[in-house]
């Protein structure tokens, strides 16, 4: 039976928001395509006068998509598996953090095809990153969900069994790059800049760091690093003091935390 839309969606918080302004502004889907379950009054006015359709009947939204995105937090999931059960559903896309695919088509009474992908916060600016893992789909259900993510950001695949190390790499990753320009803005403001110049020249090196990076894929970071050093100068200078005090080794031990807390999530 042909559907509605083409796309369905559980949860119109902030994540399930960006995503679909995403697709709406780079045009992979226009606002009539898209059927929205969104409890909030004030959500649900919002996104209904951009055209979306929008109700409070979850399974009236997931026999009438194509596709379904569960964009709720993972302790809202067994309510709504519970509303879904013997419903017809369609594919389903998650974003929920710890829920396996194993985990949520169990939930839903099994014969489910289930696609995982863990986007981060940047996804709201069109500037994020989502890990996803896709294996179970077919080819052209492959696109469609590869297409959603892209209007948010870059996509990366993955086995769904590297997802937590996804979400300690590049899920919480932002929190990692605030802190440390919190950091080198703080340092700034003790050698006498004032707050306002500290902050614009942390945030611009950080923007400019990561773009040279970007543009030059064939050279190692290492490289970079040494392209910034000279012998004797004060990067090196610099380096040594993160190297005593084991920066990377704080780094990795704040990423495995992360990757721990995600597989006890997932329990």
């Amino acid at each position: 039976m042909e559907k509605t839309y083409k796309l369905g969606v559980i949860g119109g918080g902030f994540m399930g928001r960006a995503i679909l302004e995403g697709a709406w502004k780079n045009q992979f889907l226009s606002p009539s395509d898209v059927a929205i379950g969104e409890p909030s009054e004030d959500r649900a006015r919002e996104f209904t006068r951009w055209g979306a359709f929008v109700c409070a009947d979850n399974r009236y939204i997931a026999e009438n998509c194509e596709y379904l995105l569960f964009a709720v937090k993972p302790q809202v999931f067994p309510q709504v598996a519970e509303e879904l059960k013997g419903a017809d559903l369609p594919v389903i896309l998650t974003i929920m953090a710890g829920k396996t695919r194993a985990v949520i088509s169990e939930s839903l009474e099994g014969g489910v095809k289930v696609a995982r992908a863990m986007p981060n916060l940047p996804c709201s600016v069109g500037a994020g990153t989502i890990g996803i893992d896709t294996s179970a789909l077919t080819e052209t259900e492959r696109r469609f969900a590869y297409g959603l993510f892209s209007s948010t950001g870059k996509v990366i695949e993955t086995e769904e069994r590297l997802l937590n190390a996804v979400t300690g790499v590049s899920g919480s990753g932002p929190a990692y790059v605030y802190l440390f320009l919190q950091a080198l803005t703080e340092a700034g403001q003790e050698q006498g800049l004032s707050a306002e110049q500290a902050k614009d020249m942390a945030l611009q090196t950080m923007i400019g760091g990561a773009k040279l990076v970007e543009s030059r894929p064939d050279q190692s970071l290492q490289d970079l690093i040494d392209a910034v050093s000279s012998k004797g100068g004060t990067t090196v200078a610099a380096l040594e003091s993160f190297a005593r005090d084991d920066f990377k080794g704080a780094v990795s031990r704040a990423v495995d935390a992360a990757v721990r807390r995600a597989a006890e999530l997932s329990k």
